[in-house]
């Protein structure tokens, strides 16, 4: 089983959330977070003309554990549904996952995921 993390605009989180249920990928948590990346934040006019720097973006991280069999499909799935080809699209972290168990059944395994 693999975990994946997946960093993406606030935008798409619809987007990605929608396919991936279109997918069969049910199990999701989403989490507001704010973060830089390679882009190191936006730069705009603000008042008076001045530049404002915001260094830090909101973003949204989604995480599911999914089947080892299903990663190349999520993985994909977020690309096609999260990209803009813009610097800030964001970024997909897979880790390994030891254990899945249900609370509700004690049930283990990929069969509580």
């Amino acid at each position: 089983m693999k975990k994946i993390e997946a960093i993406i605009r606030t935008e798409k989180l619809e987007h990605v959330k929608n396919a991936l249920a279109d997918g069969g990928i049910m199990g999701l948590n989403v989490t507001n977070v704010i973060g830089r990346g390679v882009q190191k934040g936006i730069t705009y006019q603000g008042r008076g003309g001045m530049p404002v720097t915001v260094d830090m973006l909101s973003k949204i991280k989604l995480e599911t554990v999914v089947k080892d069999s299903d990663v190349e499909k999520v993985v994909n799935i977020i690309i096609e549904a999260g990209r803009t080809g813009n610097i800030g699209d964001g970024k997909i972290f897979i880790s390994p996952v030891e254990e899945v168990i249900r609370l509700r059944t004690g049930e283990r395994g990929e069969g509580a995921i």
